[in-house]
């Protein structure tokens, strides 16, 4: 057995913004992706993902048999496929922002879910946030409280623009221009971040009242814009909004921007070689980088692992 491929994702705006009704902008990146497989001779990595999906199951038991629960599932068959050893085949990157739990909501979902929405039929904005509201609460057992929109984006496979919580589309994104210079990439921190933590922390800030402002008058209103001139393929406006958004991030979300990429985040907002913004959470993984000119962004930043996402 062997199911459909998910893919990974990049929340491009809207990082800890969302949570408080910014605007974002997520797009599924197939470089990565996962399914469900079943094998007689796990690896070591397999046999982890078969003992997470043992508990995971259980979770979703659980989840079922709440009194608002939005959904059920066929567990008997999920367990059976679980004991003749499934697990989650995947090239996603744990801990890297690019939605690797995200990918196995979907994949669970689309395999064992009753009464499924699927992709086909007409996507109400009703049916989305039921979607979203689904995968919320599936993806909580692997982090925390989650948006559910990264299991959604795996899902549908589409772009999501987020234009507040109660309110989200499938959208089209400017086509790539294959030659161009400009270019969104992916850079390798070299650890994995955790998004628990990170997210407790911004928690903790959000409780002073300077940070409360500065997320709504400076992060908020350069995150939105950044996401209005993305979609329109306004560049120029788009590389000055996200400067004033790279800047942002460094003065204020330090504790999520790995120590080692300080003094290389601020020389890109000095050179104006490229800009560099959290992707997901922080803490580790992938940070990710805009650039009008891709080749000079890859010699200010000799000897990092780079890896384009979109050119334009």
């Amino acid at each position: 057995m062997k199911g459909p491929l998910f893919y990974s994702k990049i929340l491009l705006f809207g990082e800890y913004g969302i949570i408080k009704d910014s605007k974002g902008l997520s797009i599924p990146y197939n470089f990565y992706n996962g399914a469900l497989k079943v094998s007689d001779d796990l690896s070591s990595e397999a046999k982890k993902s078969n003992e997470s999906l043992k508990k995971f199951a259980l979770y979703l038991d659980e989840l079922q048999q709440e009194p608002d629960s939005l959904v059920s599932f066929d567990i008997e068959k999920l367990t059976e496929d679980v004991e003749n050893r499934m697990y989650f085949d995947s090239s996603i990157p744990q801990g890297y922002g690019v939605g690797s739990s995200g990918a196995l909501v979907a994949a669970i979902y689309d395999k064992y879910a009753a009464d499924k929405i699927t992709v086909l039929e007409n996507l109400t904005r009703d049916k989305l946030l039921k979607l979203k509201s689904i995968f919320g609460a599936m993806e909580s057992f692997f982090h925390g409280k989650s948006s559910g929109l990264d299991p959604l984006n795996s899902y549908l496979s589409l772009p999501i623009l987020i234009n507040s919580k109660d309110n989200i589309e499938p959208t089209g994104i400017p086509s790539q221009a294959v030659d161009g210079k400009g270019a969104v990439f992916l850079l390798d921190s070299g650890t994995t971040g955790e998004t628990a933590p990170m997210v407790q922390i911004f928690m903790e800030n959000m409780k002073q009242e300077g940070f409360r402002n500065m997320l709504k008058d400076q992060f908020i209103k350069h995150t939105d814009a950044c996401v209005d001139d993305f979609l329109k393929g306004d560049v120029k406006s788009l590389f000055t909004n996200l400067k004033h958004l790279s800047d942002t991030v460094l003065t204020n979300f330090k504790p999520m921007i790995p120590a080692q990429f300080h003094k290389l985040w601020k020389q890109g907002i000095d050179t104006n070689d490229y800009y560099l913004k959290l992707c997901g959470s922080g803490g580790g993984g992938y940070i990710l980088g805009f650039t009008q000119d891709i080749e000079q962004a890859k010699k200010a930043l000799e000897g990092y692992k780079l890896e384009v996402v979109y050119n334009f």
